[in-house]
């Protein structure tokens, strides 16, 4: 618990006035009008004394808090155009991806460059790869740098007649769900659609540990809730922040943390 508390002081108790209420109300009035938003990740907002109360509890968002099957479908049909499509003779049905943030962003330092991009992903990317990119600018010769630098690149638009009628506000949605699908993907910090891609990584290592069994290293950083190959371009002092093990802290918005998908079945394995 007092990790948990990540630096807060105070705690609200779920009693039994709570329980009987009707209705519970998470204001959005601001910090000086009424004490704080709930801007905060479900699972940094929510302690149970009981861990197995924890683990159902995460369980439950990540199997029922989800896209509707529209959304998971479309970006499956990608996904699988993607990785049966050779662009080159060297593919071998994978992938890398990037969310790159560039509209209404609050945090100016997070918006580089092209040039930058590809500075900050060269090393991890090597050139001639297939590299889907997930993001609100609409003017595609932004990432002519990405593609001079060797770069395959692919977008949503590219994928048009595989998405059917589907509603066009899911494009952001299937961007997200696409690019977690990526081997190596790079993000944005405080980017909370960032975020949840990373999150949606995150479980998906969980059903990987039967797929890299033994004491490889992704097996192994998988054991421990790291992500080794999810990274971020901006700001480039946290570029491999999810190549360790971090408890929850603040800033909570900036970044989603291993006790999210960490081992969620745990309690429901045959061996407990």
């Amino acid at each position: 618990l007092r990790e948990f508390l990540a630096g807060r002081k105070k705690l609200c108790i779920y009693d039994k006035d709570l329980q009987d209420a009707p209705i519970v109300h998470f204001h959005g009035k601001a910090k000086q009008e009424i004490g704080g938003r709930l801007l905060v990740h479900f699972y940094a907002f929510l302690f149970f004394q009981d861990w197995h109360q924890d683990l159902w509890m995460k369980r439950f968002v990540r199997d029922h808090v989800r896209y509707i099957d529209d959304i998971q479908c479309a970006a499956a049909r990608i996904v699988t155009a993607i990785r049966t499509t050779k662009l080159q003779p060297s593919d071998d049905g994978q992938f890398d991806g990037f969310h790159v943030r560039r509209g209404d962003f609050q945090y100016k330092a997070t918006r580089v460059s092209a040039e930058e991009l590809v500075a900050a992903a060269k090393a991890e990317i090597p050139k001639g790869r297939t590299v889907y990119i997930g993001t609100d600018e609409r003017h595609k010769e932004f990432f002519k740098p990405l593609k001079d630098h060797g770069w395959k690149l692919l977008f949503l638009d590219d994928f048009k007649h595989l998405l059917g009628d589907i509603n066009s506000n899911y494009y952001g949605m299937i961007d997200q769900l696409v690019t977690s699908r990526s081997h190596t993907f790079f993000g944005c910090w405080f980017s909370t659609f960032t975020g949840y891609i990373t999150r949606i990584r995150g479980y998906h290592t969980q059903n990987n540990l039967v797929a890299t069994p033994g004491n490889n290293a992704d097996a192994q950083a998988y054991q421990e809730g790291r992500l080794p190959h999810s990274y971020y371009y901006a700001l480039l002092e946290h570029k491999t922040k999810l190549h360790d093990y971090w408890p929850i802290k603040q800033a909570f918005y900036a970044r989603e943390f291993p006790a999210s998908w960490l081992h969620l079945d745990y309690d429901l394995s045959e061996e407990r």
